[in-house]
């Protein structure tokens, strides 16, 4: 049996200051262009994975096609010039250290992406656990499509309750060659990385094998004939998305070649067990702007049977305005959760009215948001995590941002690259 996440060549820089060379997933503060201002401030005159990256706050400028030739630029160089220390098959052993003090513990390795689809209805081995936006993968895809290297945000969750894959690393680690130790920018936390050894990696794999198999999925659902997952998406699922999305353009432009041993079938990832201690689902709230306050207020209220506070057991989120919360319950509801009955109204209301939206991380932020003219906040509830396999097996991908694991600053940093160009 062939695992759905391997070892892979990783790539590392050498002699660099790692404090400067990691710098936060592309997808974060969207809304903060000043964040990404003081990151290239801090880079300045460093070798730095910011100059490998296409910060999302960016997709909208017109140099944007200018910004992507840079980024490919800066790649070539980085390999030619000797940035990086190649290590062979490798596995990395990940312990995280948060902005709220909890270590998370974590795998960075690669993941097949023939066992994985985005798609609406999918049954394969690793899947997205929220709608996948289509329309954000041709920007992404453009980025990939001439670049040698990638650098992965991706976060993927296991469902091991008996914590027996990723948690006894801990009490080897010692015994592997560490590979860096530092402060994240930013107030990220700090991040510290072990090399397994040959013999732990091997081991590691098997172990995978048979927590991949159908007996044990079954046992751990008390299902029967139901297709495995053992891989959900945390965080990044349209950047994998967009790895899928240009493995499948190389088959299709070259449909005589023998593409199984490409380095572009595979996709480096972090598996976290969704039992960490550190992992809280958080909700995504909303942010809505350029829209007729007064009108956004009535027609919700309308349409999805409103009334001021919150009733157990009932659909309930809060709505923001001039930086003030008021909870309200949704009586005419459109999904088994909040967020998809408030995202079904947003979406049709949002492009009715030519109003712009944005998911933000955070209550503090969307209230402070809320603040400028003709713009509306929406708080949601958070979900329980131990809702996520069970619900994606049996109802399939959840609504589009239904949930983030812990705040902005804990996402992943990009550190390890790996070359996808033959």
């Amino acid at each position: 049996m062939s695992t759905a996440f391997v070892p892979a060549d990783i790539l590392l820089p050498n002699d660099t200051d790692l404090s400067k060379w990691a710098v936060i997933a592309c997808d974060q503060f969207t809304s903060e262009p000043e964040y990404w201002t003081e990151t290239r401030e801090i880079t300045k005159d460093n070798v730095s994975t910011l100059d490998l990256i296409l910060p999302e706050v960016y997709l909208g400028e017109a140099d944007v096609d200018e910004r992507i030739d840079r980024i490919h630029k800066n790649m070539y160089g980085y390999l030619d010039s000797g940035v990086f220390e190649e290590l062979p098959q490798a596995l990395i052993y990940v312990e995280r250290t948060q902005t709220d003090g909890i270590l998370r513990a974590g795998l960075v390795g690669a993941v097949d992406l023939e066992q994985y689809d985005y798609n609406k209805g999918s049954t394969s081995q690793i899947r997205a656990t929220e709608a996948t936006v289509i329309e954000r993968i041709p920007p992404r895809v453009k980025v990939r499509q001439a670049a040698p290297i990638e650098l992965p945000h991706i976060m993927i969750l296991i469902d091991d309750e008996a914590k027996s894959i990723i948690e006894p690393l801990a009490e080897k680690k010692d015994s592997f060659r560490k590979l860096y130790s530092f402060e994240l920018m930013q107030g990220g936390g700090k991040i510290e990385g072990w090399l397994l050894d040959p013999k732990t990696r091997d081991m590691l794999i098997m172990e995978l094998e048979q927590f991949e198999e159908q007996s044990a999925f079954d046992k751990r659902y008390g299902l029967s004939g139901v297709p495995t997952l053992t891989y959900a998406m945390g965080d990044g699922n349209h950047s994998l998305a967009t790895a899928k999305a240009f493995y499948e353009q190389l088959k299709a432009q070259n449909p005589d070649k023998d593409l199984s041993a490409h380095p572009a079938r595979f996709a480096l990832a972090e598996i976290v067990n969704l039992h960490s201690p550190a992992l809280n689902f958080e909700a995504i709230h909303r942010i809505v702007t350029g829209v007729d306050e007064d009108k956004l207020a009535s027609d919700i209220t309308a349409s999805l049977g409103l009334t001021e506070g919150k009733s157990e057991g009932a659909q309930c989120f809060g709505i923001v305005n001039n930086g003030k919360t008021v909870w309200y319950t949704a009586a005419n509801t459109s999904s088994k959760l909040t967020v998809g009955t408030l995202q079904n109204f947003l979406d049709t209301w949002c492009k009715d009215n030519d109003a712009g939206i944005d998911y933000i991380h955070g209550t503090e932020v969307v209230e402070k948001l809320s603040n400028d003219n003709g713009s509306v906040g929406f708080v949601l509830p958070d979900m329980g995590k131990e809702e996520l396999f069970p619900t994606v097996i049996a109802d399939g991908a959840l609504p589009r941002k239904t949930f983030s694991m812990g705040h902005a600053r804990d996402k992943r940093y990009y550190i390890e690259a790996r070359k996808i160009a033959e």
